[in-house]
């Protein structure tokens, strides 16, 4: 399949240019300026030699964003939560999560749909498990994935070790019950997962992604690892989101929980870690040594409590940053344009010298092409150039949320935009056209979202209060009401 995008805006050096962006074979083929505009009013047509002809005018054209830490399943909770750290609220989550495959196909076309109709091409899906239908769960996911055309990679969440033991001890103990399922039959569902799904062809990827190093023995790290170089996949990770989890390492290792992956040999150039929160300045080193990715997601830092990520130091140091959403019920949303804006400006604020804050256009950059670089695929998408994969957005600068008109960038980033993502392709294939979903029946999810789910607002999670006293006491909380 051929076609070109004419006269589209595009960014270049030095502002913008108009231009013709022609794709075949699911590349970018050729990108040149300045042509003369279409002179027939459709919105596409064909053109002699078979190729769709696009209108882009008024139409911005960038790269797709990657959408590079979520839990997609998460959105059955979303908005219902109250306000706790990531600790307590992991167990007010894991209370209440009877899913089903079906409920997980749901949630993943809804994270999907939200995640292209804010710019992003691409999702890395941090996916929670049922237990006991560990291999369902991931093809309900694959399924939901494949439908709707958005590229995805998939992380099935793995752990080894039950939630309490993702606290430290302080002065008390607790007992961790065992976890459901040992080391090794972890890795070797993993292995399973890989051969069954992993399919970048048709836009599956596996990912190998531990939870962290709170809830993750050692053993279970280095099987993620050699399976990773095994089968030259990707790892992800969970790191210090929390002041907790940065006592825990000190309790577990001796030391940090950077300096700990390092030793082991889990900090690589196709490793992304979500959060980061808690990172010493030797800890941000090491991470630049690696050529580690950082993925930021400062929604779900702010609804957690959990802190402020050092962005701007990571970015001086030369560590790769790119932006998620994180899981919709401690965002609660998956609007990745609102991520970046606040993962942007946030910034602002820890750094009185305004030539460190980040621009727009270095964020877009950051959830593009520092997406792509997390995944370790540069090379193939993340920029709108010559030979790479037509994963890209026409944003209607004729919204009215994006108007007047000033510096369009500016705009899109800074702004709030409604209903600005006007086209999306993946691969070459259109997935929206003209603001509307084309692969799947949005109307049909929507129902179905509803008819599954029913209002809610007051529930006790019996787990919180097994663990809030010994989690207020190794945190310095005061136990009074």
């Amino acid at each position: 399949m051929s076609f070109t995008i004419q006269n589209a805006l595009i960014p270049v050096d030095r502002g913008y240019e108009t231009a013709d962006v022609q794709v075949a074979d699911n590349c970018i083929s050729a990108i040149a300026q300045n042509h003369p505009p279409l002179n027939s009013p459709p919105y596409q047509r064909e053109d002699r030699g078979g190729g769709t002809i696009i209108d882009g005018k008024n139409k911005l054209l960038l790269p797709g964003f990657v959408n590079a830490h979520t839990h997609s399943s998460e959105m059955w909770q979303r908005g219902i939560i109250p306000p706790l750290p990531l600790e307590l609220w992991l167990a007010e989550l894991y209370d209440f999560t009877p899913l089903d495959p079906e409920q997980v196909y749901l949630s993943a076309l809804g994270t999907a749909v939200e995640t292209l109709l804010s710019g992003g091409t691409s999702v890395v899906d941090h996916l929670v498990l049922i237990p006991g239908q560990e291999l369902e769960t991931i093809a309900a996911a694959v399924r939901a994935y494949q439908e709707i055309g958005i590229r995805a990679f998939i992380g099935p969440l793995i752990q080894d070790e039950s939630l309490t033991a993702g606290m430290p001890a302080g002065d008390g103990a607790m007992e961790h019950a065992a976890y459901i399922r040992s080391t090794k039959a972890t890795l070797e569902l993993m292995e399973a997962a890989i051969k069954q799904f992993h399919n970048p062809e048709k836009g599956v990827n596996i990912l190998l992604a531990p939870t962290g190093i709170q809830l993750c023995s050692d053993a279970l790290f280095e099987g993620c690892i050699d399976l990773g170089d095994r089968y030259n996949l990707c790892l992800h990770a969970h790191l210090l989101e929390t002041s907790a989890q940065k006592q825990l390492a000190h309790e577990k290792y001796g030391c940090s929980a950077v300096e700990h992956l390092q030793k082991i040999g889990f900090l690589t150039p196709r490793t992304s870690l979500a959060h980061c929160v808690w990172l010493e300045d030797s800890d941000i080193a090491i991470l630049a040594e690696t050529k580690s990715t950082v993925v930021h997601n400062p929604l779900s830092n702010l609804r957690l409590g959990s802190g402020i990520a050092p962005i701007l130091k990571y970015r001086q140091a030369g560590v790769n940053v790119s932006f998620g959403c994180d899981g919709a019920a401690s965002n609660d949303s998956q609007d990745l344009l609102e991520a970046i804006k606040m993962g942007s400006i946030l910034h602002n604020i820890t750094d009185l010298d305004y030539r460190h804050w980040i621009t727009p256009r270095e964020s877009v950059e950051m959830a593009s092409l520092g997406g792509a670089k997390g995944l370790n695929l540069a090379d193939e998408m993340g920029s709108l150039t010559v030979g790479k994969k037509a994963d890209f957005v026409l944003y209607d600068l004729t919204s009215l949320s994006l108007l007047p008109r000033t510096d369009p960038i500016g705009l899109l980033i800074l702004g709030r935009p409604t209903n600005a993502v006007d086209s999306v392709w993946v691969n070459g294939k259109q997935i929206v056209a003209e603001g509307k979903v084309k692969t799947i029946d949005v109307d049909d999810l929507r129902r179905q979202l509803f008819d599954r789910s029913e209002w809610s607002s007051q529930r006790q999670s019996p787990m919180v209060g097994e663990i809030e006293a010994h989690y207020r006491q190794v945190m310095k909380l005061s136990l009074g009401g």
